[in-house]
């Protein structure tokens, strides 16, 4: 047998009250009827109750740590034959009523000692547990997470299931799918599933609270002269009227036209960031015209004086 901390993952100064934590955790998921069938994961289960039974007995803990005894409990060295010869048993046995973790060991009735489970002469009860919970991760867009959606989910068991998707979902939230997870054990409920949601980037919309926010382009002469421009909103195309004298910066509000808050079941608001775009290539007539008109009219040389 392996050395107990190694099986159970834990260091020699760990308390008795995590180290039962520790065992805990690894016996639900390495329990024969979490894993009907897998022989592997049977002896996996009974090397880690091996284990908490040798560190969870306070004197042979102190005696495994002195090394005085071996990891499945029995003596070391000719001290162990000697003595178990002189008592008329097998010379090669464990001592302290362990038989080295042997043939009189019984994972099943510590595991059931543990989760309130017994055992008679006649009767094992098998301990009852609720399965584990299995999360899933699933990637979603953008618009689907601020309107609802419907997405399909492949469970670990095979299973497919449709989910819908809340509106307004945010990014890491989880949706609780009761009684889809891992088996419960001896007739416990089953745990849930727990599907994590993560949210693609949208090309020009990002989500501020109940708010969404965008850039739109808009050309010199709609912002000097204003003008009507198409926007498109989460939920379809409006037409946005831009007043004269737009500065590129500018921020305009859709009221209503945000994403809904799921409690209040009111919406946010759409802001529109004006962005003034130039020409891509140059324009010799403009680049004059602008020279000519910011000798007269343009005051940013003098503002910026001010700051700082």
């Amino acid at each position: 047998m392996r050395d107990p901390y190694t099986v159970l993952g834990v260091s020699k100064d760990t308390s008795p009250a995590d180290l039962k934590k520790t065992y805990r955790k690894l016996a639900m998921k390495y329990h024969p009827d979490q894993n009907p069938g897998d022989e592997k994961m049977s002896e996996k289960f009974k090397e880690v109750s091996a284990a908490y039974a040798l560190l969870s007995d306070e004197k042979m803990r102190a005696r495994y740590d002195r090394g005085e005894i071996n990891p499945d409990g029995s003596e070391k060295g000719f001290a162990g034959y000697r003595q178990n010869a002189h008592a008329g048993g097998n010379p090669f046995g464990g001592a302290s009523g362990f038989s080295g973790f042997g043939a009189g060991f019984d994972a099943e009735d510590l595991f059931s000692s543990l989760f309130g489970g017994g055992r008679t002469r006649t009767h094992r009860a098998k301990p009852s547990a609720r399965g584990e919970d299995k999360t899933y991760n699933i990637n979603i867009d953008f618009l689907d997470a601020v309107l609802g959606s419907k997405k399909q989910v492949r469970l670990e068991n095979g299973k497919t299931l449709n989910i819908n998707t809340p509106v307004n979902v945010r990014e890491g939230q989880q949706i609780r799918l009761k009684g889809q997870g891992g088996a419960g054990i001896g007739g416990g409920p089953n745990g849930d599933a727990l599907i994590e949601v993560h949210i693609n980037k949208h090309p020009y919309y990002t989500l501020k609270g109940n708010d969404i926010h965008m850039e739109l382009p808009i050309t010199l002469e709609e912002a000097v002269c204003g003008g009507k421009v198409t926007v498109p909103t989460i939920s379809g195309k409006i037409a946005l009227t831009i007043p004269k004298n737009s500065s590129s910066g500018k921020l305009m509000r859709l009221k209503g036209r945000g994403a809904e808050d799921p409690k209040t079941m009111k919406k946010g608001d759409q802001f529109v960031k004006l962005m003034v775009t130039l020409p891509a290539e140059a324009d010799s007539e403009l680049e004059k015209f602008i020279k000519k008109w910011s000798a007269k009219n343009d005051d940013s040389k003098n503002i910026r004086e001010h700051l700082g």
